[in-house]
């Protein structure tokens, strides 16, 4: 029998990228206190990298000891430097999160965990790193008025595969990461554990 696929994550955007790819998952919110863990997580002086594959796999966990099968966590975290950025609280903090992006390159740190009877049995960071160019004041007030509450939802304040395209000079990187989720190394593996066709 096929292992069955469940999706630790509330995440839209990561439900999609899995359904058009033709993995047949059940999206499960794993009710994790993320910013707890976070104010946690940043008081013990962890890398931004490490907060996204500690909240990964604490979601992955959390949901894979009740579910049978493969259960999938993901976390995405921005770094500009050293500094982790959230997802914006309201509009004026999305601008002031724009505002110090621009002009600058910053990594989205991508984990991803895949769980099984409650322990870890796969793991993969992917960073791509992206470029905005400067934006003027007038620029992210048309922007955010324009995408309106939807950028609350992302860090960094945008959506690369909507009006969030025209605030980047450069790109490095796959961009499913960017979007949440590292299909193509996930889809190996679960090619690997036959759950989808080699």
């Amino acid at each position: 029998m096929s292992l069955t696929v469940t999706l630790a994550s509330g995440s839209a955007s990561r439900r999609a990228l899995l359904t058009a790819a033709g993995v047949a998952a059940e999206a499960v919110a794993p009710n994790v206190d993320e910013e707890s863990y976070r104010t946690a997580m940043r008081a013990d002086g962890m890398s931004v990298r490490d907060q996204a594959m500690q909240l990964a796999e604490m979601k992955a966990v959390r949901v894979s000891q009740a579910r049978p099968g493969l259960v999938i966590g993901g976390d995405q975290m921005l770094a500009l430097g050293e500094e982790a950025f959230d997802k914006p609280r309201d509009l004026t903090e999305a601008k002031s999160h724009l505002t110090r992006l621009s002009g600058k390159s910053h990594t989205l740190e991508t984990a991803i965990v895949v769980c099984e009877e409650g322990r870890p049995v796969w793991r993969h960071l992917a960073r791509p790193k992206l470029t905005m160019r400067p934006l003027s004041p007038e620029f992210i007030d048309d922007y955010t008025a324009r995408c309106g509450p939807a950028l609350l939802s992302t860090v960094g304040a945008y959506q690369l595969e909507g009006l969030g395209a025209q605030l980047f000079a450069r790109i490095e990187g796959d961009y499913f990461s960017i979007l949440g989720l590292p299909l193509l190394p996930l889809l190996d593996y679960l090619r690997i554990r036959k759950v989808l066709p080699q």
